[in-house]
């Protein structure tokens, strides 16, 4: 967005004209791995002409970060922590002049285009619309997403992983209650988060083990900076997950003034705290939030109403020039229940069973980032996760069923319990990265990390598993009781370098090893970016990534232990045009290629490939074998336009095709094939105190494996007709959100408001087919209808 000229310091207005033009620095279209926490300002240095100058220093004042421009007028500062700073540039001839503050964001280059003085000239500064321009190691499938475009998009619930679900490749699941990142045909369970340089198992309320999604993300919208997302082709620093990578930085408390913000949205009501640590040498930020339909009603339609709470936490201090530290925890305490009560709909599938939940979580890290002046930076990670699942499922039909006059308390109370867990886990890591510029290379970076794993599994399934993947009720029955200890070590390295002028390459690769499993793998990773215009790119990577079986599934059944870690090769192509500063355009190809992935090793059709996440978790435990194999391909169009003045949105086109195949080694389509995606969002801004935005999701419908019904009928419960795995599709999935923000000013400070409707039309979007045990009959499980949402935020 163009803004007015602005006069710079005294110092500066004694020399003749200046023009920098700030391409703003956050809104590069994707970027590295925030390994070292710092930011890089790189651009371009021209002479009045608009030839290149070469020779000029750029120096990031109150640093010792300084650059010289190339004959190509091209210069680049590393190594810069996140913060606002002020370039002095001293040209060859002539005065030095300094322009005003450019904000620096952990993880992310920007570029700056500096325009030496003619003589005679009044010195300005114009800060324009964003570029489009993505770092050295991030070649492909990388988006930068703002906290703006979180808050305020329709349909996202102020929830960074339903916001994802917009971007090309990731599709909504069968639960629009759920948020689970499905990412080009991958499971759910193959997402890697990453918060501040801290990893994290799950940052979503209401989960499993062995689960990535949930129903809430934990994380406070309001606290967030920047969030990259990563869908293929990632590069080495990160610890292998196969589908995709969400990294999130958090936003500093004021470093100026106490102050906060009141919250009222769909993940409860809370508040944010912030102020300065020592006169603003550091600052700390905390938000408190609490879910409150329970304070209303006792049962939302399933038998129960969630409770959650909610808690981020980030202090960060400026210890010297050179070293800053952080700490950041996130954690959450939740509980619900599913199950009968005198208004229960008997013909709904929820009847069956009596299911109580609790659990929490909680992720602290703390962090030690020091600079090198412009050779390099190192970051220094401890962090600890810790989370805890307790649940009780009870059958409610298992003794036949009852009559319809009996009290549900006495159905609750008289039924068996089937399934019980009362299970933790704990993971500890340390690990170093670091970044250095070598004069044969642009850019080296190379890391570590130990990660020690406490497992404390209590989990008992008495009379086995009435399964819908098996013909054979009450199969493999277990009591798992264990606490054991383990152990992963990985180490990357990479390098980046401008091997020539429109040319960079990036090659590296990451050694894992997983105790647990006696294994250990090599990840190759590659990319190339060429610059073929100004303004148009291609762009390919190819790198193999691994993940190791999640723990309850390798501890389950004793046969599990041989379970190895499942592979996926990545390989992605494409363009990328950028017309102009606030457009991008790009189009790519990409195929995903898994061996080794795990299988039932009873059940020759089923691969857990084709399970996401789910409460019904003693429905998937299987003994498995290391034997799946399948694939995902497509392309993927994206076009985006950034907000210049009022109108913004983004928009995208994908056409996939997912196989799978079990121990029998047959493909057939996978749970998550969507052949045709469609997305379009974006808003209008009205005027300073009103916003529209709209969301249009359009998919194809998604295979699922039908009932036998014979078999289902005689044993009254639901059984899949294995010889049938997704051979049938649903009808297409389609929905369209709309949000509506006010904004007010109360007290002297802002108040927003905002009234949005989830799936506006009120379709009745297919989510799958149930049975119901107490009328023996298939029925029509319908995903959220219309759905109203109201919230507000207010600065105090």
């Amino acid at each position: 967005m163009s803004m007015r000229s602005r006069p710079v310091s005294s110092f500066a207005s004694r020399v003749p004209a200046l023009s920098v033009v700030v391409l703003a620095l956050l809104a590069t279209a994707a970027a590295a791995q925030d390994t070292t926490g710092v930011g890089a300002i790189r651009g371009v240095v021209v002479d009045a002409a608009g030839r290149p100058a070469e020779g000029v220093r750029v120096c990031a004042l109150d640093t010792a970060s300084c650059a010289i421009s190339d004959a190509r007028g091209v210069f680049r500062i590393g190594e810069l922590r996140a913060g606002a700073y002020r370039l002095e540039v001293l040209p060859l001839q002539g005065l030095p002049f300094i322009s005003n503050q450019v904000d620096v964001r952990a993880g992310l280059d920007g570029t700056v285009d500096i325009t030496l003085p003619a003589e005679g000239f009044q010195q300005t500064v114009t800060v324009t619309a964003p570029a489009f321009q993505a770092p050295e190691a991030v070649k492909n499938s990388g988006f930068l997403v703002t906290p703006r475009e979180i808050l305020k998009s329709a349909g996202a619930l102020q929830d960074v992983s339903r916001y994802v679900q917009a971007l090309p490749g990731v599709v909504i699941g069968t639960n629009d209650f759920r948020n689970d990142i499905i990412v080009r045909g991958g499971s759910p369970l193959e997402n890697l988060f990453v918060v501040d340089n801290v990893e994290i198992p799950n940052i979503n309320a209401f989960a499993n083990f062995a689960s990535a999604g949930g129903t809430v993300s934990l994380l406070d919208a309001e606290l967030l900076q920047d969030v990259t997302f990563l869908t293929g082709g990632y590069p080495a620093p990160y610890i292998n997950r196969t589908s995709s990578v969400l990294q999130v930085t958090q936003r500093e408390g004021s470093r100026k003034k106490f102050g906060g913000w009141a919250t009222v949205g769909f993940a409860g009501a809370g508040a944010i705290l912030e102020g300065p640590i020592n006169a603003g040498k550091g600052s700390w930020v905390l938000s408190a939030r609490r879910s409150f339909l329970d304070l209303f009603t006792e049962d939302v339609g399933f038998g129960g109403v969630p409770v959650l709470y909610s808690f981020n936490a980030k202090a960060v201090y400026d210890v010297s020039p050179r070293d800053r530290i952080w700490m950041v925890n996130i954690a959450g305490i939740d509980e619900i229940r599913l199950g009968l009560t005198e208004s229960t709909d008997l013909e709904e599938e929820i009847a069956n069973f009596d299911i109580r939940y609790d659990g929490w979580r909680s992720a602290t890290g703390f962090n030690w980032q020091r600079t090198f002046g412009s050779r390099g930076v190192g970051l220094l990670g401890i962090t600890h996760s810790e989370a805890k699942v307790g649940q009780q499922v009870k059958d409610l039909v298992a003794q036949g069923v009852p009559p319809a006059d009996v009290p549900p308390e006495v159905v609750i109370a008289q039924s068996p319990v089937v399934y019980f867990e009362d299970s933790r886990e704990g993971e500890t890591t340390i690990k170093y990265d670091l970044t250095v510029h070598l004069p044969f290379f642009d850019t080296v970076q190379a890391g570590g990390s130990f990660k020690t794993f406490r497992i404390d599994y209590a989990a008992d399934s008495p009379y086995g598993n009435d399964t819908p993947y098996s013909p054979t009720p009450g199969i493999d029955p277990f009591s798992l009781d264990t606490q054991f200890r383990s152990y992963q070590t990985g180490a990357y390295l990479q390098a980046s370098k401008q091997v020539a002028a429109r040319v960079n390459l990036t090659l590296g690769g990451r050694f894992d090893h997983y105790d647990i499993l006696s294994q250990a793998r090599f990840s190759p990773r590659a990319g190339v970016s060429v610059r073929l215009t100004d303004t148009l790119s291609w762009n390919s990577s190819a790198g193999s990534y691994y993940q190791q079986p999640a723990f309850l599934f390798v501890s389950a059944f004793p046969q599990n232990a041989s379970l190895v870690p499942w592979r996926a090769d990545h390989y992605v192509t494409g363009v990328a045009w950028s017309p102009e500063a606030s457009l991008r355009v790009t189009a790519e190809a990409y195929r995903k290629n898994y061996t080794d992935y795990p299988v039932a090793s009873d059940l020759p059709t089923v691969s857990l490939a084709n399970i996401g996440d789910t409460f019904a978790v003693r429905e998937i435990l299987f003994p498995l074998t290391s034997a799946g194999e399948g694939y995902a391909g497509g392309v993927e169009v994206f076009v985006e336009k950034r907000l210049t003045s009022k109108l913004y949105g983004q928009g995208n086109l994908s056409f996939s095709r997912t196989r799978h195949a079990g121990l029998d080694r047959v493909l057939r389509p996978g749970s998550f094939d969507y052949p045709f995606v469609f997305n379009l969002l974006g808003g209008y801004r009205l005027s300073p105190a009103w916003e529209l935005s709209a969301r249009i999701s359009f998919l194809s419908g998604r295979p699922f494996t039908p009932y036998d019904q014979a078999v289902s009928t005689a044993q009254r419960r639901g059984v899949y007709d294995l010889t049938r795995v997704n051979a049938e599709r649903a009808p297409d999935y389609g929905r369209v959100d709309i949000r509506v923000d006010r904004t007010f000013t109360v007290g002297g400070q802002p108040l927003n408001l905002f009234f949005g409707v989830q799936n506006v039309t009120n379709r009745r979007n297919f989510a799958s087919y149930n049975w119901n045990r107490r009328t023996n009959t298939q029925q029509f499980g319908e995903q959220q209808g219309i759905f109203p949402i109201l919230g507000l935020d207010w600065r105090f």
